[in-house]
């Protein structure tokens, strides 16, 4: 499910821009300050609808870490109408900007047409809380980098993008260990699924990602 950061000080439109974004598919994360908006950042949201007036600071602020964090689109909710806030909006690395009032119809365009924009340049794969960016090969839970190795992480990719189906040994070591494969005990397998394991799961006794599906393989997901 997509997550969109919600960054803003009136309460009614926040809540009301998370109900419309419910009812649209988007999971929503909310916060009303500056402080609270820095830390929603670390969540790693799809993209975040931020206001430029915050109690405690200036939004601009959000949108200048969440392009350095891990360059997070930014739609801008403003009053502010004046050429020279815009430009200094888009100078910050805002993806696009909407004048108050405005309607929730033209709002989710919006929001979609930025989604389909950013989305298109780099497909980042969540799943219950895991972020694994292709990109840049950086995995994340909760918003926390966690470190892997290389192998650690392709076999992480492959079952990943596998979400659902069940892998075997030999379908991971032609896969992740390629021509080496044939030469590479079974047992190393299990190994590096361990460490994994206890690398990205929150409990690795009760795994919420990788399963192992008795006397078949491995598998990603429900």
């Amino acid at each position: 499910m997509t997550t969109i950061g919600i960054v803003e000080d009136d309460r009614l439109l926040n809540e009301a821009l998370a109900r419309m974004l419910e009812k649209k598919g988007y999971q929503p994360l909310r916060a009303y300050t500056l402080e609270e908006g820095m830390k929603l950042i670390r969540q790693k949201p799809e993209l975040i609808i931020l206001d430029i007036n915050l109690p405690d600071g200036e939004g601009t602020r959000i949108c200048k870490a969440a392009r350095e964090y891990s360059r997070i689109p930014v739609l801008f909710l403003t009053a502010r109408d004046e050429e020279e806030d815009m430009l200094r909006a888009f100078d910050l690395g805002a993806d696009d900007y909407l004048v108050k009032p405005f309607s929730m119809a033209v709002l989710l365009k919006h929001v979609e047409a930025v989604l389909r924009r950013t989305q298109g340049e780099r497909e980042v794969f969540l799943y219950r809380g895991l972020t694994i960016d292709p990109e840049r090969k950086q995995v994340a839970r909760e918003g926390e980098e966690i470190r892997l190795t290389p192998r650690e992480y392709a076999l992480l990719d492959l079952l990943a993008r596998n979400r659902g189906r069940v892998l075997t040994k030999t379908m991971i070591l032609e896969q992740v260990w390629d021509n080496q494969g044939a030469f590479v005990e079974e047992n190393t397998v299990n190994v590096t699924l361990n460490r994994l394991k206890k690398k990205i799961e929150p409990d690795p006794e009760n795994p919420v990602y990788i399963r192992n599906v008795f006397g078949l393989g491995y598998t990603f997901g429900d």
